[in-house]
C-alpha cells in the first residue's frame, strides 16, 4: 500500500504528519510517498492551506490537523 502525504516546505503540521506516518509504519506495512505541492500549480490550488493531506489510492483519508489514532485505524483497515 502506498500512502501519499501532500506537504510543503516550512510546514510544521506537515513535519508532524510525516513523523506520525513513520511511527505508524512500525505497526502497519505501507510505503510513504511525499509530494510537495509547491512543485505543481494544480496541487497547490487543490490543497493550499489544507496541508498536510494524506491519501491512499487517490482517496483523501486525513488532513490537517492529523489525528494519529484515527489515521492508524483507517490504515489498518485499508
Amino acid at each position: 500500500m502506498i500512502v501519499t502525504l501532500y506537504t510543503k516546505e516550512g510546514c510544521d503540521l506537515c513535519e508532524e504528519a510525516e513523523e506520525t506516518l513513520r511511527r505508524l509504519q512500525k505497526l502497519i506495512q505501507f510505503e510513504t510517498k511525499l509530494v510537495y505541492i509547491e512543485d505543481d500549480e494544480e496541487l497547490y490550488e487543490r490543497y493550499g492551506e489544507r496541508v498536510p493531506v494524506v491519501t491512499v489510492g487517490g482517496q483523501e483519508i486525513a488532513s490537517a490537523p492529523i489525528d494519529e489514532a484515527a489515521l492508524q485505524a483507517i490504515l489498518a483497515s485499508a
